[in-house]
């Protein structure tokens, strides 16, 4: 397969190059730090950002992408579903 980007920069303002599925969970980190969250399913996200603060995205919409660095999602507080982190 071609990919004509293959050679190009893949900084933060690069597209994400993979994601995953996020459970959200007070105790764990994430496998990975993201570099973004996608939420396919309105509501809250509380998380942990990627420098340790805290904090909740309040009425975040479906289809809407949180651009910070994310190495934790909260269970407590989140009542978005479907996040899925991108890398």
């Amino acid at each position: 397969m071609t990919d004509r980007f293959e050679n190009m920069s893949t900084g933060l303002t690069a597209p994400a190059l993979d994601a995953f599925a996020i459970t959200p969970d007070d105790n764990s980190d994430l496998l990975e730090v993201a570099r973004a969250l996608y939420v396919g399913g309105g509501g809250d996200v509380a998380l942990i950002t990627k420098e340790g603060n805290s904090v909740t995205f309040v009425g975040v919409s479906a289809g809407q992408i949180i651009p910070v660095r994310v190495k934790r999602a909260l269970s407590t507080g989140t009542t978005a579903t479907n996040i899925v982190g991108l890398v």
